[in-house]
């Protein structure tokens, strides 16, 4: 029988419940994200993810840790990450001469970059966190609500490069990444966290722009998170839920063979499909139909966490119906994205010559 663990889902608090317990215990589900109310320090971190790999040696431990406001962890010790745009606007300033203390240009963008993604990647391996869902590939129009500074640049070569770099970071912390929200979350003003965003640009255009830096990294990109956006001129239906998007464009025409990870189904770009709201095991089978290897379903774990039992009891009742069939190819992936080596100890990386000289180059 085939196994295929696809669902990440979430946890209410600082230590694992017994349904908690439960629940990640259940064949479906494949990993779980963390998020700041799952933060007290890092004694306390450290200590849940232990207790999840107790449980489940193979389970997922994600979180959204990019820099800037969207990072979980920020106190007890956790380097400040700035916001991706600041290694954007180090690429564009004057460089300096060599020998000066000022970093600024396209070179010293790059290391910084790297900096930033080995800092932030040994510090959560530190905690026993697996994968931050980072970096940001999305191009910075100046007009998004959701994405804003977060994004490097509007130039995607400028993103690509210093993606490339942060992702180096990472290899090197032992950390895989992901590139989101493919192909591009950039251009539309609405945030897919309350509302559907239609970007009615060609499928040309978009390849040439938004979604070059997927082509570019598709070799050095462990994972890719789909727009919950509508792109209407190439499919009806969210990126995240098209096969289009994701097996032809994605997979066919840019390249790229690791693993595709659904955004949050709780969010109100993934609500409706085809005009028609939908329960979230309709949301998830669609998504897992289009060709997501994982799909996430957050912040449903607060109060009786009635949504993520659904879930999985719908998942089950699919899979038995054959309405969905786990794949084996999906789950190697998965498990791929787990790191190779063990985490470091937090007191010995402090003093670790390779994350202190990181540390002077982060802006």
């Amino acid at each position: 029988m085939t196994f295929h663990a696809p669902l990440i889902i979430d946890i209410a608090g600082f230590s694992l419940t017994a349904a908690d317990r439960r629940r990640l215990k259940h064949p479906l589900v494949g990993g779980l994200i963390l998020f700041a109310r799952n933060w007290q320090d890092r004694t306390q971190l450290a200590a849940l993810c232990r207790a999840i790999k107790k449980l489940r040696a193979d389970l997922l431990i994600c979180v959204d840790h990019e820099g800037g406001h969207v990072q979980r962890f920020k106190t007890d010790g956790f380097t400040h990450l700035p916001p991706m745009r600041a290694l954007g606007e180090m690429w564009l300033a004057e460089p300096a001469p060599v020998g000066k203390a000022k970093t600024a240009g396209p070179l010293d963008a790059t290391n910084a970059a790297s900096a930033c993604g080995y800092v932030l990647g040994a510090e959560l391996r530190a905690c026993g966190v697996d994968l931050s869902f980072t970096p940001v590939l999305d191009l910075d129009y100046g007009e998004s609500s959701v994405i804003g500074n977060r994004a490097f640049a509007r130039d995607p070569r400028v993103v690509s490069l210093l993606a490339k770099s942060l992702m180096h970071g990472l290899l090197q912390s032992g950390m895989a990444n992901c590139g989101k929200h493919f192909p591009g979350h950039g251009f539309v003003k609405a945030d897919s966290h309350t509302a559907i965003p239609v970007d009615k640009r060609s499928l040309k255009a978009i390849l040439a722009d938004d979604a070059a830096p997927y082509r570019w990294l598709s070799t050095v990109t462990t994972s890719v998170m789909p727009a919950h956006v509508i792109y209407p001129k190439v499919d009806r239906r969210p990126a995240g839920f098209s096969s289009k998007w994701l097996l032809d464009i994605l997979r066919g025409q840019l390249g790229f063979a690791g693993a595709i990870f659904s955004d949050d189904l709780s969010m109100a770009g993934a609500r409706v499909l085809d005009g028609q709201a939908v329960s979230y095991t309709e949301a998830a089978l669609a998504a897992l139909t289009a060709g997501c290897d994982m799909v996430l379903l957050c912040n449903q774990s607060l109060g009786d966490a009635q949504p993520l039992d659904e879930l999985i009891a719908g998942l089950t009742e699919a899979q038995v119906k054959k309405q969905w069939q786990p794949q084996e190819a999906s789950e190697l992936r998965r498990l791929a994205l787990l790191p190779t080596k063990p985490s470091p100890n937090w007191d010995e990386l402090m003093v670790e010559p390779a994350y202190m000289q990181a540390l002077d180059w982060v802006p």
